[in-house]
């Protein structure tokens, strides 16, 4: 009886440029390839040509990030990049109504993809080195349950639970907006564009969600400014590296489909899913996000128990955007 296979490209370290690098395939052209960012996000935002920096420090431009890549599977993901842009022009009202799976692959293949070229990037450095490939298994459990989870764009798969939280806000954006970040050890993700801003932490089984629901909930169907939603970030990010869980995952492959199961992410140690939240981490985290406003880290945390915060007031109310103003020759996003 014919069972869904799941191709682990981590078993062997296959990263070479002759296999599909999402279905393991060989591919039969040099020429089989894609972009890790979609053509018209790149062509929209004119980024093509800028650089892109790698954790070895080199510099490669946007277009050049290119993972191998079957036809077939090609044509999932040209399928998969339509539909996202066809909401993503449409803006917030289109965003906030996609499939959450839907949005979690088009994140997941541009951080995968960006992820495969730096373990390209590693083996290369290695071989010109002749020293082992250090690989953190850490970072292999969770690149390889990534790369398990975007198989669900070519074999049929059942999420018992998302492994995933993804938030979908809608933003007062300055015209022609594009900000995006990505944190690969961590697997969270942001992007601010047209009116809307999104947020994926890509494999926390929902804890980030829940655990920032004090925040996330008051804004509910409120327009953010952009300092809010830079907030909001700041704190997906750092709590993303307070979380302190390895999430795994039950797989069944049947005739029909594969089912990924997430397991409790409640441990034997009875511990905090999340490590202690700490004043000054998170303020240096927020000064970096806020960059574009100029606020320091001593502005920011001068009451340490009461960080500064656009979203909500001290006694949680959430703060409307058209009541902020913000210092001159920084009001911009």
């Amino acid at each position: 009886m014919h069972t869904y296979n799941i191709y682990n490209p981590f078993e062997d370290f296959r990263f070479d440029n002759q296999t599909c690098f999402l279905s393991g395939q060989p591919l039969l052209s040099a020429g089989d390839q894609i972009q890790v960012f979609p053509d018209w996000l790149m062509r929209r935002f004119d980024i093509e040509d800028k650089p892109f920096k790698l954790l070895d420090e080199s510099l490669r431009t946007y277009k050049a990030l290119r993972l191998p890549c079957a036809p077939a599977v090609a044509e999932r993901i040209s399928e998969l990049d339509k539909r996202v842009r066809q909401a993503f022009e449409k803006g917030y009202g289109a965003v906030v109504d996609m499939d959450r799976v839907t949005l979690f692959q088009w994140v997941s293949r541009m951080v995968y993809g960006v992820v495969f070229n730096e373990i390209q990037a590693g083996i290369r450095q290695q071989a010109l080195s002749g020293e082992a490939m250090n690989f953190s298994q850490v970072l292999v459990h969770k690149f390889k349950h990534l790369h398990l989870m975007l198989q669900s764009l070519i074999v049929p798969v059942q999420f018992d639970g998302l492994p995933f939280s993804i938030i979908v806000a809608q933003v007062d954006n300055p015209a022609d907006t594009f900000n995006y970040r990505d944190e690969i050890n961590t697997l969270v993700y942001s992007l601010r564009m047209n009116d809307f801003g999104l947020i994926a932490c890509l494999q926390d089984n929902g804890a980030n969600g829940a655990y920032n629901n004090a925040f996330v909930e008051p804004l509910t169907g409120r327009r953010l400014h952009p300092i809010q939603f830079e907030e909001l970030c700041a704190r997906f990010f750092y709590s993303a590296y307070l979380f302190n869980r390895l999430p795994t995952y039950m797989v069944a492959p049947t005739a029909d489909q594969v089912y990924i199961e997430p397991m409790s992410l409640m441990d034997m140690s009875m511990r905090p899913i999340f490590d202690p939240w700490q004043a000054k981490t998170y303020g240096q985290v927020l000064e970096n996000f806020w960059k574009p406003w100029g606020y320091t880290l001593f502005e920011i945390i001068k009451d340490p128990e009461n960080p500064m915060s656009f979203l909500l007031t001290h006694e949680g109310q959430p703060i409307d955007a058209a009541e902020i103003t913000l210092p001159t020759g920084g009001n911009h996003g």
